[in-house]
C-alpha cells in the first residue's frame, strides 16, 4: 500500500491545527467569562445587525445586573419552565432530550426541543441560532466546559443576563422593565412565570402576552416553581 502523499499528510495537519485553535479561542471565552460579564454575545450581535438594516440606530435593551439582585421568583420560574433538573445534571438532560424527540416524532414535526440551560447559554454566547449539526455538536463541546468551569449559580446568572426576552430586549433588568416597569429584583411569582413562559419565542409571545395560552402556562409554571430548586 502507497504512503499517503506528503501534502495531504501537510493538509491533514494544517486542518487539524486550525480545529485545535478554533476550539481554543471558544474555551478562551468561556474561561474568561467565568469572572468577567460578557459584553455582548454572538446571539445579541446578530439580532442587532438585523435591526440595523431596518434602523442604522437601533440599540438593544440590556442591562447587567448580579446575581443577588434577580429575583429568586424569576430563578425559580426559569428554572421550571426551562430546565428542571438543572441543578442536578452535568449539562445535558438525556431524558428530556428522549422525550422531546418522541413527541417531534409523534407530531411530525419540530415541537419541542429539550435543551438545557447550559446548552441554551452556550449557544447565545458563542454560536449562531442556525440548525445543523455542525451547530449541535459544537453546542455540545461548550456546554461541556461552561459545566467543567463554571458553577451552576454563575450559569444561571449569565444567562438571565443575555437570554433575549424581545424584539431588542436581553436580559432579565431589561425584560422587568419593559414588560412590568420594575427592576428584576421586585418581580413576583406571577410575573416571574409569565417572563419564564415567554422564552421559547420571546419576539412571538411579547405581541399577546395575556393570550390564553400564555394565562395557561403561565398558572402551570406558578404551580411547579415551589418545587424548584435554585444555586
Amino acid at each position: 500500500m502507497r504512503p499517503a502523499p506528503r501534502w495531504l499528510k501537510y493538509g491533514l495537519a494544517a486542518l487539524f491545527g486550525l480545529l485545535l485553535a478554533w476550539q481554543g479561542w471558544y474555551l478562551g471565552w468561556v474561561i474568561w467569562w467565568k469572572w468577567a460579564n460578557p459584553e455582548t454575545t454572538s446571539f445579541q450581535s446578530q439580532r442587532l445587525a438585523e435591526a440595523r438594516l431596518k434602523n442604522p440606530k437601533a440599540e438593544l435593551k440590556r442591562q447587567w445586573v448580579p446575581y443577588a439582585k434577580i429575583s429568586m421568583h424569576l430563578k425559580r420560574a426559569v428554572i421550571s419552565a426551562e430546565d428542571d433538573k438543572f441543578v442536578d445534571h452535568e449539562g445535558f438532560d438525556w431524558e428530556g432530550m428522549q422525550k422531546a424527540l418522541e413527541k417531534n416524532q409523534k407530531q411530525g414535526k419540530v415541537v419541542a426541543g429539550g435543551s438545557t440551560i447550559s446548552q441554551q447559554l452556550a449557544k447565545n454566547l458563542l454560536l449562531s441560532p442556525t440548525k445543523s449539526f455542525l451547530r449541535k455538536g459544537e453546542e455540545a463541546i461548550i456546554t461541556v466546559w461552561i459545566e467543567l468551569l463554571w458553577d451552576k449559580r454563575r450559569i444561571l446568572e449569565v444567562y438571565l443576563n443575555v437570554v433575549e426576552w424581545g424584539d431588542g430586549v436581553f436580559g432579565a433588568e431589561a425584560a422587568a422593565r419593559r414588560y412590568f416597569g420594575i427592576p428584576a429584583a421586585q418581580l413576583d411569582a406571577a410575573q416571574a412565570a409569565r417572563l419564564a413562559v415567554m422564552l421559547p419565542a420571546p419576539r412571538r409571545y411579547e405581541r399577546n402576552p395575556y393570550s390564553a395560552y400564555m394565562n395557561g402556562r403561565t398558572e402551570l409554571i406558578l404551580g411547579r416553581m415551589g418545587g424548584a430548586e435554585v444555586p
